[in-house]
């Protein structure tokens, strides 16, 4: 047969190619070697054919492998292909074949043109998507693109394919392709050409030879266990080793790892008392009185206290649920709202809302008139003699004018009153203002003197 030093050459172009590559994933490359077949009935329409799509018997006479297909029996065809990423792969594939039936010669339909014996190459090269990536039938389709002799004549064609491939096992297959070509050159005819042949899938690499390929290895470097896909378990405690808090001890599952000794659910290597069963609180040690303070550090380890008292609890002298250190009179007893001092009594609250209705404002302004000073003073006695105390200025209107206008008035009289007692000797803290408006009458408004009535300043103690 001619020209067969063409396929050698094209094999050995595509070996090498396979060699030229790392072979960085679970098996990358599939190698395919088979028999192909030739059918160029009806697709010629070059100057050897004149068959073609348009024949009346395309499609009756397509498969009609008996008397259109060129079939060489022995090894005819060698492919290889390189895996890219999401289904794609690209290969090269080299055949060699003898035509002896070259389409159509026009007498009837179904007569074969025969020929003498000629010789075929093909070198091609294909970028294939194969559907169902890793399952046992595999589908794919391809385009691409070589150059293919016919005796002494050559042209380059385009490529279209369908086919399948189905796995014995992982590395093992059958694969079935038919090929479409299309000639670029009239004095090389359009043709078919199908293949089948066995498929090897290699190329995978296990560098810590752990079994596991380095793709599907999540430790490729370290030889692991399958269960951690590939990554080790050295203390054997069943959490692999980049999640376990303690890689070359055996623990728990609960613990990332680590043992716990005590048993309190705290590993030892987090308990400050890994012997004795203690809190999480407390990092692992014991609190006999629950008071917070762990028995080491607690001097009074039956008796509930605070920190920073050292665990002994607050001594409170008279009896007032303030403890000494927080009581402002912590040798009278008082409330907790008074910090621990006597509480402004019902009959002190009356009478300071008897001496803040007294005061008095220029008309429509918040101005305190003169004559309050001597009312306000006696408000200043008693404010001091509570010194302790909070107390709120407010301030209320008739229900003359509009609201918004009373609310400002009512605003500005209370916050008057505060000053007037902050620059009196009256701790700020101890005040603040607030104005109601004409919104909490105390009397009607319909008359004169109840008019007067809700024209007030109020101060209440803040409880």
């Amino acid at each position: 047969m001619k020209n067969l030093s063409r396929l050698l050459f094209a094999m050995l172009l595509v070996l090498g190619y396979s060699n030229a590559n790392a072979q960085d994933q679970n098996n990358p490359w599939q190698i395919t070697i088979g028999v192909n077949a030739v059918d160029f009935y009806p697709t010629g329409g070059g100057e050897l054919s004149k068959g073609g799509f348009a024949s009346e018997s395309f499609g009756e006479e397509l498969f009609n492998a008996a008397d259109h297909w060129n079939i060489l029996p022995s090894l005819s065809t060698i492919s290889v292909s390189k895996y890219l990423s999401d289904g794609f792969s690209f290969g090269l594939a080299g055949s060699l074949n003898k035509i002896e039936k070259y389409g159509d010669t026009g007498a009837t339909p179904d007569t074969a043109n025969e020929v003498d014996d000629w010789s075929y190459y093909g070198l091609d090269g294909t970028i294939k998507y194969n559907f169902r990536e890793g399952k046992t039938f595999d589908p794919f389709i391809g385009v691409g693109g070589g150059y293919t002799w016919v005796d002494e004549v050559g042209a380059g064609t385009v490529n279209g394919a369908l086919g399948f491939n189905v796995w014995f096992s992982e590395n093992v297959g059958f694969t079935y392709q038919a090929g479409y070509k299309h000639a670029f050159e009239d004095y090389l005819d359009t043709h078919f050409q199908h293949t089948a042949g066995i498929s090897i899938k290699f190329g995978g690499t296990d560098t810590d030879g752990d079994g596991i390929y380095d793709k599907d290895d999540a430790c490729p470097d370290v030889a692991g266990l399958e269960a951690f896909n590939g990554c080790p378990d050295t203390d054997g405690d069943g959490i692999e080793d980049s999640k376990d808090d303690c890689p070359n001890e055996a623990g728990l599952a609960e613990l990332n790892g680590c043992p716990d000794a005590d048993g309190d659910g705290i590993a030892d290597n987090k308990d400050n008392c890994p012997t004795v069963a203690g809190l999480k609180a407390l990092n692992g040690c014991p609190d006999a009185d629950g008071d917070g303070v762990t028995d080491a550090d607690d001097k009074c380890p039956n008796e509930a206290g605070p920190a920073a008292n050292n665990g002994c609890p607050w001594a409170d002298k008279d009896g007032d649920s303030v403890l000494d250190k927080d009581d402002k009179c912590p040798d009278v007893k008082g409330t907790v709202a008074n910090n621990g001092c006597p509480e402004v009594t019902e009959a002190v609250q009356a009478t300071l809302n008897e001496y803040a209705k007294t005061i008095l404002f220029d008309t429509g302004k918040a101005t305190i008139k003169a004559q309050s000073e001597a009312v306000l003073a006696d408000i200043i006695g008693i404010l001091k003699e509570y010194s302790t105390a909070k107390f709120t200025v407010e301030g209320h209107t008739d229900s003359v004018g509009s609201e918004k206008l009373n609310q400002r008035l009512s605003d500005s009289r209370a916050n008057s009153v505060k000053e007037y007692l902050i620059q009196n000797g009256i701790d700020a803290f101890r005040l603040s203002a607030l104005g109601y408006g004409e919104s909490n009458p105390i009397d009607s408004n319909k008359t004169r003197a109840g008019r007067a009535n809700n024209r007030r300043v109020e101060i209440n103690l803040v409880k």
